[in-house]
Parts: structure tokens; sequence; C-alpha cells
């Protein structure tokens, strides 16, 4: 059969002064018809290059050194723009990895999605708008009528990325390349766009290059997997011989890093002093839209939630997107006001108290954030960010910048990165940053809502490392908000799973993962991509996991 795609020795090169001179260097790989291939690598491994180059997104900056994509007999790297545009809008599409920022806000999604046959067909507008219908049922949104006169932010994650993925398919392309698009999801919309790229992929004999850094992933959809290592491709095979008998070193590495689903045993813990958090009876609700002709949308985000946090302790709080787990850790911090319901902090009730009553109870309990980029101040030092929050609490200027100096050596940065700035760091370096941030008023608590979501999994290996380790040396008490269930397997002594707002079921981590109680719990836990598929790391520790990549 014949390659629908061959990348034939593309080279393509850094500006100079990069950290290294090529993006990949001498990639070779096919693609065949209706073949689902994944490209894997950490970030960094120049996995989405290739991609960039076939669809003409690569930065003005960046040039191709050497080599060719040939498709349809034609290279699509020396194309004539106009042929290659035309070729990439009808015959490729890509979906993209953040559908919030790929989608534009201010069009409704029928209006996006009729665009493609806007520029690409002569087709008249009543028909654009049948087609436009027809694509949003086959990704299956619901009330698809009622979905095309919405804006991107009246959509959930994965309704967003349906619509990205009717967006691609739109012409019916022949090959479909999909960058990362499951990355941010929570398991079970993860598992619905899974199914639904499979089902595509058959149902239109589609090519897919599916971009990832999830060897579950990779379990759960792959034909074929080429792997990618600092730019060069160190693996290609079948997606059995890969997971299942791995080749290279850092193939084998990556594998060791995937989080097991199992959780290993845990010494149970008999707490004999009171805990250091209590949450009794938390409501929040969310109230929006309402006018003369249309009633409000009420939300139960946290529908009377209770628990316990002990000293030593790391809690998990998993659900789904809009579970209300995050809302239920920032009304914890107080960085949402709940509406009714008690947070004890230490023996002492902070639910009731001002602004000014508050402030001394702050620095006990902090909170690392998702986004590592977005909570960085882009034009603070890495130093005054650190020490901000020790001087506003009466800190002289000099104590609080040594400290700072202290605490990035112990979340192992140099203590010479004090007077760098956040874009001068890596994704998992920001992120040891805002931990060495939270840790700057010597807490009791560490409320992490998803901080290792947006990481590749050697980076959230070492994350969850050092998490453990400053845990055991602080005696923290840790709240983990994760969609990620193979990571709260390893992590949490317990786990709190959260369904619409209710907490429906909680217990020891082990006896939650290995007979779940509640229907909601099991469905979790079967929608894990990969679920059937392990690593052969079952007992590995968040430290095992570090050391398999050191």
């Amino acid at each position: 059969m014949k390659p629908l795609l061959k990348v034939e020795n593309l080279s393509i090169r850094l500006p100079k002064g990069g950290d290294r001179e090529f993006a990949i260097r001498n990639v070779n790989y096919n693609l065949m018809p209706g073949e689902l291939l994944c490209v894997v690598g950490e970030s960094g491994s120049g996995k989405s290059m290739t991609a960039n180059a076939i669809m003409g997104l690569l930065p003005k900056v960046i040039e191709v050194d050497q080599g060719a994509v040939i498709f349809d007999d034609c290279d699509l790297i020396s194309l004539e723009e106009n042929r290659a545009r035309d070729l990439r809008g009808n015959r490729i599409s890509m979906i993209f990895q953040e559908p919030m920022t790929a989608l534009n806000p201010l069009m409704r999604v029928e209006d996006q999605i009729s665009e493609v046959f806007l520029i690409h067909t002569d087709m008249p507008a009543s028909e654009r708008q049948k087609r436009t219908l027809a694509l949003l049922e086959d990704v299956g949104l619901p009330d698809p009528k009622k979905m095309l006169r919405a804006y991107p932010h009246q959509l959930s994650g994965g309704q967003r990325q349906r619509v990205m993925i009717a967006m691609a398919l739109a012409l019916e392309p022949s090959i479909l390349i999909a960058d990362e698009p499951t990355t941010a999801l929570d398991v079970t919309t993860q598992a619905q766009i899974l199914k639904l790229v499979k089902e595509l992929q058959k149902k239109h004999n589609t090519a897919v290059m599916f971009i990832t850094h999830d060897f579950g992933v990779v379990a759960e959809i792959a034909d074929r997997v080429v792997v990618m290592e600092k730019g060069e491709m160190v693996e290609l095979g079948k997606s059995d011989d890969v997971l299942n008998n791995p080749q290279h070193d850092y193939t084998k590495k990556l594998i060791a890093a995937v989080p097991p689903l199992a959780a290993p045993l845990r010494e149970v813990k008999e707490h004999l002093e009171p805990p250091i958090l209590s949450v009794k009876n938390l409501c929040k609700t969310y109230s929006t839209g309402g006018s003369w002709f249309s009633k409000a949308r009420i939300v139960k985000a946290a529908d009377d939630v209770s628990f316990e946090l002990h000293r030593g302790e790391t809690l998990g709080l998993v659900g789904e997107s809009g579970s209300g787990k995050s809302t239920v850790s920032r009304c914890v911090v107080r960085l949402l006001e709940s509406d009714s319901g008690q947070i004890i902090l230490g023996g002492s009730e902070i639910q009731s108290l001002g602004a000014k009553e508050l402030s001394p109870f702050r620095k006990r309990i902090q909170m690392v954030f998702q986004d590592p980029y977005a909570s960085l101040n882009p034009r603070k030092t890495i130093g005054k960010i650190i020490a901000d929050g020790p001087i506003a609490q009466g800190m002289s200027p000099k104590a609080a910048l040594e400290k700072a100096a202290e605490l990035l050596e112990l979340v192992e940065l140099p203590k010479a990165a004090i007077d760098r700035y956040p874009h001068e760091f890596s994704g998992g370096q920001r992120q040891r940053i805002g931990i060495a941030r939270a840790l700057a008023h010597d807490p009791e608590i560490l409320v992490a809502d998803e901080a290792i979501s947006a990481l590749d999994v050697s980076v959230q290996a070492q994350i969850l490392d050092l998490i453990e380790t400053l845990k055991k040396r602080l005696n923290l008490a840790v709240l983990f908000v994760v969609h990620d269930l193979r990571v709260a397997a390893q992590v949490c002594d317990r786990v709190i799973v959260m369904q619409t707002g209710k907490i429906v079921e909680i217990g020891e981590t082990s006896q939650v993962f290995e007979a779940p109680a509640h229907e909601y719990t099991k469905g979790l836990i079967a929608s894990i991509p990969g679920a059937n598929w392990r690593s052969g790391n079952v007992e590995a520790t968040p430290t095992e996991l570090a050391e398999a990549l050191a």
C-alpha cells in the first residue's frame, strides 16, 4: 500500500542561541491510509515540529534546513504557497491543543464551522448551515441546534474540543493531525474524545497523526508509534511492540514514568491529633444569565461538602470538569466566598472572617496553581515573586530575598536563578517556583490545584516526588486537586470523589481504586486511557518514578 504522507530526512533548524541546533533532525516516517500514528515525547522533543511544518505553521525565525514532506506527489515544504494552502485546507486538517485559544471568542459556533465551507467551497448558505448541523451531530454534541448559536465561552472544554474536531472534519480531509487534544481534559471527556477520533477515523477512512506525551493514550488508540527525543526519532514500531517491548532506553524511561493505576499499599495512619483543616457542610452556588425572557442558570458547585485533613497527609479531590473540586479548593483558601458552611483551620473558624481578621491565617494555607505560565508575574524576577508574600506579612526585604534563595535550593533550583525572569524557565521549573512561593510563608497546608496537568509525564514524576519530599520534611498537609486518576492513585493517602458538587465517595486510596463503591467512581476508573495496559511498574512510588528518569 502506498503511504499517504512521507516525511523524508526532515531537519528543522532553530535560531542561534537555542538550547540545540536543530528542532528536529533527519526524521523519517510514513503515514498510511486509515492509520492512527502516535508521535510521543516530552516537551521540547520536537514531536509537534513536523506537524507544524506540514501545516505551514512554523514561525518565520525557524526554517526547514533539509528534507521533504510528500503528500499527493507534492512536497509541502517547497510547494508554492497558494497550492500548499489549498491542500492544507481541503485535504489536511489540524486539531489544536487548547480549543479556547484556537476558537474565535467573538464568533458563534455555527459561523466558525461555516467559515471553513465559505473559504474553500462555493456552497450556498442554506447548505452550509445544513452541513454544519450534521457535523455537530457527528461529533456527539448535545442539542446541536442550540449549540449552533453558542459562543466558545458557553461550552465546556470537551464540547469546545468537539467543535474543533467538527471544523477539522468539515471537508472530510485525508489526514487529520491532532496536537495534544486531550491533555487538559478529565478522564471521561478524554475517553469520549479518543473514542470519537477512532470512530470518525473509521467512518471516513482518515489517517490520523496523534501527538501526545501520554502513553495511556497510545495504548488506547495507536496503530504505530514514533518516539521523539531532543529532535531525534529514537524508536518506530507497532503499538504493542513499543508499549510492551521498548528497545530504546528513552522509551523505557518514558514508560517507567507513567504512574500505574494500582495504588501502592500505604500504612494506615492513626491520627491522634485533631485535623489541621475541617470543612463542614460547605455550599457554593453559581448563578449566570437570567432576564425577562430566560431563566438564570444555577449550578451547585459545592453541595454540602464535608471532610477533614491531617498533617502529613495527602488528600485527593478527583472528579470530572465541573464536579466542583476546584471550587472547593478555592473556597478553602478563601479565594472564593462560599455561601454557607464552616472552614476550620487549626481550630479557628475562618469562614466568616473579614479581610483584616483573615490576614494572619492566609500564610498558614497556600496554593500552587494549575498554570505556571499565568500564575507568575512576567515583569518580576523570581526572587521578587517569592519574596513578595513574606514582605507583605512584615518581613524585611533583605531577609525575604535570603529566604527566597534558600527556597529555590529546597525546590532543587540554583540560587543563581533568583535574578532571572519566569520566561527563562521551562514549565516544570516554573511549577517549582510556584511551590517555592507557596512555601515562603511556612504554611501548614499546601493546596495543589491541578498543579501537574499541563506537564509531560517525566516532569510530572519529578514534581510529584518534590511535593512528597517536602510534605515529609515539613510535615505538610496536602490537598491535591487532580483529574488524572493514575496520579491520584500514587500520591494520595485518601481520595474524595466528587460529582456535580457532591461527595459521592471518600476513603483510603487503595480501597477506592480496588473496590469502588459508587457507580460514578467505577465509571471514572473504567474511562482511564490505557486502563487495561500495565506499564509493569505497579509498585512504583513517586520517588521511584522520578529516579527512573534520573
